[in-house]
């Protein structure tokens, strides 16, 4: 493959997009369906085997760790390739480095959930993976920075379009945090002990596990949004100043919203409340993302009665405004004290991770799949249609029953009698909220269904008969 053709046509690497899509779908499925394993452990017990490696101890970081770096995390690195070759109209910097990362992330995938499942694990949510790991981690991203910098500085245009600016951001804090959270003195080839300790090492854990959620799952799906978007609308974005204001704005303040995940804790108040402080301040500059993104929209609203997959991500942006909208509210002290440690915390993580997260990723892959392999439709638009529904509908239930079973769960513990007593045993609370985990286990089988439906229409269309040619796209069809 030639690197230009001439001065304003240019052929892109899509092999390794088309390679990190698909193992996005692959690594969607498993991930997703370990979370239906762990629901239906929540609901029968003794689905835990009584085997060390099939307890919700080990599978749940794999399932977390599989949704955020496997599926979210090839979701992000497929769409930042697609996105700043052809708004840079220029060619990733190495094929060779492309493919060595691409590999190179599948295998560190492979072995980490192989280490979980051993219980090789530092007890760190979110940042599980032990010392040899993380460095295998840190030199891949580094990989990854220097694929899409070097493409940014390569670029036939002066402009760097918004979606690059929210990539980068998510590359850059992602990287910081990780090497800051992952400093440790190791022991062994598989143990290691942080070099923070006591609540300086539950600040560090929670600034990092946060901009996890802040910068992976927000800054990074709001630069798919920026692109796709008014792509899949056919107009261009409502305000182009607005985005370059919500950026500053979301990158200056989520770094510091961690805290808030240890209120009532022995980290000193005047950090929680700098915590709870930046939260609620976190909620303009979100809901101005999701208003820039709704408001492209003005005058095409008709387009969504025929188009599921504008579906997916108009959907996905009222689900990013709901959770951007609870998240703060969730992080006020008094909501806070009712809301923590009980399901509805769940629930949160869930309408940001199912109804924003994986329906931007949904939604982003239909609209590239097609032009990946040179097809002119996805294979079924029917299909399509059944994917939208049991994924709004399985993440409606889902979120819902954590709802539910959140705020009792945190009104019966905080019951108590005339003489000081609790009022209800632990055991109770779980007996309550045995029907919320039967709804919870429905809503997220629902989910996985709808993604083994985009499995298949996907199957499906890399079938039809028409051959893959190297695309040469001109500027104006960017």
């Amino acid at each position: 493959m030639m690197h230009t053709t001439t001065d304003h046509a240019v052929t892109y690497n899509y092999k390794v997009v088309r390679q990190f899509t698909i193992a996005t779908l692959i690594w969607g499925v498993l991930g997703m369906s370990m979370g239906v394993v762990l629901a239906a452990q929540l609901v029968w017990p003794e689905l835990n085997l009584g085997l060390p490696w099939t307890s919700f101890g080990r599978i749940r970081p794999i399932h977390t760790n599989l949704v955020i770096f496997a599926f979210g995390g090839c979701a992000l690195i497929s769409t930042s390739f697609y996105i700043v070759q052809r708004t840079c109209y220029a060619r990733l910097p190495s094929d060779t480095a492309a493919a060595l990362f691409f590999w190179g992330w599948q295998a560190m995938l492979i072995v980490t959930v192989a280490s979980y499942s051993l219980g090789y694990t530092t007890t760190k949510e979110y940042a599980e993976m032990e010392w040899p790991l993380a460095i295998v981690l840190t030199v891949l991203w580094l990989l990854y920075m220097g694929l899409f910098f070097g493409t940014i500085m390569r670029r036939k245009t002066s402009h760097i379009y918004v979606a690059n600016w929210f990539y980068g951001a998510f590359m850059i804090v992602t990287a910081m945090v990780h090497i800051i959270n992952h400093a440790a003195i190791p022991v062994s080839l598989m143990k290691s002990y942080p070099i923070y300790a006591g609540a300086t090492d539950a600040m560090v854990q929670w600034w990092f596990g946060h901009s996890v959620v802040g910068f992976i799952l927000s800054v990074g799906f709001l630069g798919m949004m920026y692109y796709f978007v008014p792509k899949q609308v056919e107009r261009p974005i409502y305000s182009y100043r607005l985005s370059i204001v919500h950026f500053w704005a979301i990158i200056s303040i989520y770094i510091w919203a961690g805290p808030h995940h240890l209120h009532y804790t022995a980290l000193p108040d005047w950090a929680q409340s700098l915590g709870m402080v930046m939260s609620v301040i976190l909620l303009a500059p979100s809901w101005g993302g999701m208003i820039n993104g709704m408001m492209t929209l003005s005058g095409a609203w008709h387009k969504l009665r025929s188009d599921p997959i504008l579906r997916f991500l108009v959907v996905s942006l009222a689900f990013y405004g709901m959770s951007t909208f609870e998240g703060p509210m969730m992080a006020i002290k008094t909501v806070n004290s009712l809301s923590h440690y009980t399901d509805w915390t769940i629930g949160h993580v869930h309408a940001g991770a199912l109804g924003w997260v994986a329906m931007i990723s949904v939604g982003s892959l239909y609209h590239m799949l097609p032009k990946l392999w040179n097809r002119k439709d996805m294979y079924s638009i029917g299909l399509i249609n059944v994917h939208f529904w049991l994924a709004t509908i399985g993440t409606v239930v889902y979120i819902a029953s954590m709802w539910v079973n959140g705020i009792t769960q945190g009104l019966m513990w905080r019951a108590i009698n005339d003489d000081g007593t609790l009022s209800y045993s632990f055991v109770e609370t779980l007996q309550a909220s045995h029907a919320g985990y039967i709804a919870r286990l429905i809503g997220g089988s629902l989910f996985v269904c709808g993604m083994l439906v985009m499995l298949l229409n996907t199957w499906l269309t890399l079938r039809q008969s028409t051959p893959y040619t190297t695309p040469v796209i001109q500027p104006a069809e960017v």
